[in-house]
């Protein structure tokens, strides 16, 4: 936990909430624990903390767009995809306690518990230290680089806004592959414009697959 500590530059007062930020319904279950050992109330507190921060962060830096694009904006920011990205940019997923089944299972890899956690560890941050450090965990973590998250998360949406725009045929997702274990899958999607294959993408569940096909349309500009 001090290693953790060290990574996201903020020190616990109350070390009891940072390991039951890190701590999984599976863990706790395990150890018996109770319902309320886990990280899920602090999850749902972090949830509130984002929305407000995050919120605040795009209201003041895109000054001249109206409340739905600022809508959609931070919808991109704060999925669940984009919070797991940010996550394992600081390892957090190596420090989660989990199940033996939950752990043997790929559950560290998943993007739900890897997201669910990352609000949770906010929370934790905000109870134990309040609104500043809990904002500059944000700002420094998932906030930053927001033009390359939000095209990558949003990627679907801008395509099929560019291919509205050119008066061209509708998008179509393809999933040409699947491979590994069911608890680990990897699918494969091409996109296609027209019928032509525009891009590729890789992800562990379709929707994942298919942002990154996007994001490689776009980047590409084969159309």
């Amino acid at each position: 936990m001090e290693q953790l500590e060290q990574i996201i530059g903020y020190t616990f007062q109350n070390k009891k909430l940072l390991k039951q930020a890190l701590t999984h319904s599976s863990y706790a279950n395990e150890k018996k624990l109770g319902k309320l050992g886990c990280n899920e109330r602090l999850e749902f507190l972090g949830d509130a903390v984002l929305e407000l921060i995050s919120s605040d962060f795009l209201y003041a830096k895109f000054t001249q767009v109206p409340e739905g694009e600022l809508t959609k904006k931070r919808a991109s920011l704060v999925c669940e995809p984009s919070l797991a990205y940010c996550a394992r940019q600081f390892g957090l997923p190596q420090y989660l306690l989990l199940g033996k089944g939950e752990n043997m299972t790929g559950g560290r890899n998943r993007d739900s518990i890897v997201s669910d956690a990352t609000e949770a560890l906010l929370g934790a941050i905000y109870l134990d230290g309040g609104f500043e450090p809990a904002k500059d965990f944000v700002l420094k973590f998932i906030l930053n680089d927001i033009e390359h998250k939000q095209l990558f998360y949003d990627s679907k949406t801008i395509l099929q806004e560019i291919v509205q725009e050119k008066g061209i045929q509708p998008v179509e997702y393809i999933l040409t592959g699947e491979s590994g274990p069911d608890h680990d899958k990897q699918f494969t999607v091409s996109v296609q414009v027209n019928g032509q294959v525009v891009g590729n993408g890789t992800g562990h569940t379709k929707k994942a697959a298919e942002q990154a096909a996007a994001y490689q349309a776009i980047q590409e500009k084969k159309f």
